[in-house]
């Protein structure tokens, strides 16, 4: 039975001096009562370290306070939608709980956006404020004449502007003075952010998540990333995505301290990690290979175990070992499964536990996970299948896409939320295996795209690579490869083509190779197969039959 935080404090306040540490699941909880439990019982203890300039409790709550009057003065109130395009800064902070403060709706966008996709985005949420950073106004003055609900920008800068048929004034200008505290007006069914699912092919939906579901994120987190009161977690992970803003939840739940980095330097990684004391540190799966093979450097050598955990996904099991044995990192986990509809953690394993190298983790207790076939039936223990999900408890998932009761019926079906992969369970284990649409049939196999990809990712002179079918004959795919070459390197298709075959099933071996300087991606970094799919064969493709090599079962 799920229990409320709320019900064994006075008005969201902890008893004088405590924290919350209970973070099993089913507590029920907000984002604007942690916060304030935080303030109470740890006001001057560190909050945030944003590229070294740090933050307590007290003073983010301040300047979020003071904004919410300032915003309330803009006629903003309960309910209503505020879209942010910030790198980070600390305003991301002070927007995110200024807007939510006043039971409205924070909207986070991802800085890469402009033109249609960000005039989706704006449109789409029915928000009528945007705030941004300086040298983002511009990209907002481009489609003023497309996003007629939008009032007012607000922008980090001072100005001089561009002209412009929306009024943009600076952010400063209404940072607001009054420390008058404001009373708490959410509850945790209720709306705290919409977050925008990047989308492949159509337009991108809006993820809408609750209070309780942030909170739930934070106490999981800090169920899986052990970290003590004075330890500090890290990441350079942008804080409009979910991950990110798991991170910073595990933090405030907990009233500790975490860092966070406007962008990832390979050069000034252990630099980074150094000048913050991170303890644990959350990463994107292209940096765990890149720190591992970098050259030594004075701060890693400094650093040497003091990172106790890093996480992320994926991680193979080669750069695993060479983070543990290199830098002394302790935990190294990219055992979990998530979507932002269904928590970044639907599965995890315990931080004392030693999964399969390969597998996703267990369900988490929040979630129900199964595999089923096309008809919706469950699978037998090992049998490929879909992904489905439920809650548990309420609201410890997506309340839906915004103003899209038909996409949302239509991934929630049958009581089971849908998530479009493709996964097997052993042991209760789960195991990832490709998106759905990415999955590859060829000699009579059902091949796994995102395995063929984590082969080819072992090669010294890959950088990246994209594995997909480019036609279909006799109901089965020809199946291509696009690779992106590590630089000042001399691989060429018929030397790749020939250590796949080693490396390989006969089944998988791809037929076609193409090296390109980059591979196509939406803006939030998701390589775009359809695209890939539909170019198909091109002029620079390279292909194996009229090479005349000849794949064949390994006896």
């Amino acid at each position: 039975m799920a229990t409320s935080i709320l019900d064994e404090q006075q008005d969201g306040h902890a008893p004088e001096g405590q924290l919350m540490r209970d973070f099993r699941a089913g507590q029920r909880d907000t984002v604007m009562h942690a916060l304030q439990r935080a303030v109470d019982a740890a006001g001057d203890q560190m909050f945030v370290d944003v590229c070294g300039d740090t933050f307590t409790y007290a003073e983010v709550d301040r300047r979020a306070t003071r904004f919410a009057h300032s915003l309330a003065g803009l006629g903003i109130g309960r309910g209503d939608t505020v879209v942010t395009i910030f790198d980070t800064n600390i305003d991301v902070f002070t927007c995110w709980f200024g807007i939510n403060k006043l039971g409205a709706i924070w909207v986070p966008i991802n800085t890469a956006y402009r033109h249609e996709f960000l005039r989706h985005q704006i449109t789409d949420s029915g928000a009528r404020l945007v705030i941004c950073d300086g040298h983002y106004v511009e990209r907002v003055v481009e489609i003023a004449g497309q996003i007629p609900a939008v009032e007012l920008i607000l922008s980090r800068d001072n100005g001089p502007f561009p002209d412009c048929t929306i009024p943009i004034q600076p952010l400063d200008d209404h940072r607001g003075s009054d420390d008058t505290p404001l009373p708490i007006v959410v509850a945790p069914a209720d709306l705290a952010c919409l977050i925008y699912t990047s989308g492949t092919t159509g337009a991108a939906k809006g993820c809408m998540i609750s209070h309780n579901y942030m909170c739930m994120w934070g106490r999981q987190q800090r169920r899986s990333v052990p970290q003590e009161p004075h330890e500090t977690g890290w990441t350079p992970l942008p804080l409009f995505h979910s991950a990110a803003l798991t991170f910073v939840m595990g933090a405030l739940v907990a009233g500790y301290r975490c860092a966070v980095w406007p962008r990832f330097s390979l050069t000034s990684f252990w630099s980074d990690i150094d000048k913050s004391g991170a303890s644990n540190a959350l990463l994107m799966a292209s940096i765990f290979p890149l720190v591992a093979h970098a050259p030594d450097n004075d701060a890693m050598k400094r650093c040497h175990g003091q990172l106790k955990m890093i996480y992320g996904m994926p991680i193979t099991p080669e750069v695993r070992k060479i983070w543990r044995e290199r830098f002394g990192v302790q935990l190294i986990s990219s055992w979990s499964y998530g979507q932002t509809e269904g928590g970044t953690r639907m599965t995890s394993v315990a931080p004392d536990e030693i999964p399969p190298e390969t597998c996703a983790g267990r369900e988490m207790d929040e979630f129900e996970v199964r595999i089923f076939d096309a008809n919706d039936e469950p699978v037998p223990d090992g049998t490929v299948g879909e992904i489905v999900y439920r809650p548990r408890y309420p609201n410890s998932m997506f309340e839906g896409y915004w103003r899209r009761p038909e996409d949302t019926a239509r991934v929630w079906r049958n009581l089971w939320m849908h998530s479009g992969d493709l996964g097997r369970l052993e042991g209760g284990y789960l195991f990832f295996m490709d998106r759905a649409k990415d999955y590859l049939r060829a000699r009579g196999e059902n091949i796994s795209s995102f395995e063929v990809e984590r082969t080819f990712a072992k090669h010294p002179d890959v950088e990246e690579v994209a594995v997909h079918a480019v036609a279909a004959q006799d109901a089965e795919d020809e199946i291509k490869a696009t690779i992106v070459r590590r630089e000042a390197t001399e691989l060429n298709e018929e030397a790749l083509c020939r250590w796949a075959i080693d490396s390989l099933p006969h089944f998988a071996v791809p037929r076609y190779y193409e090296f390109r300087s980059e591979l196509p991606k939406n803006p939030t970094g998701k390589v775009l197969k359809y695209r890939l799919r539909e170019e198909g064969v091109t002029a620079d493709t390279w292909d194996r039959d009229k090479a005349g090599i000849i794949v064949r079962r390994q006896r």
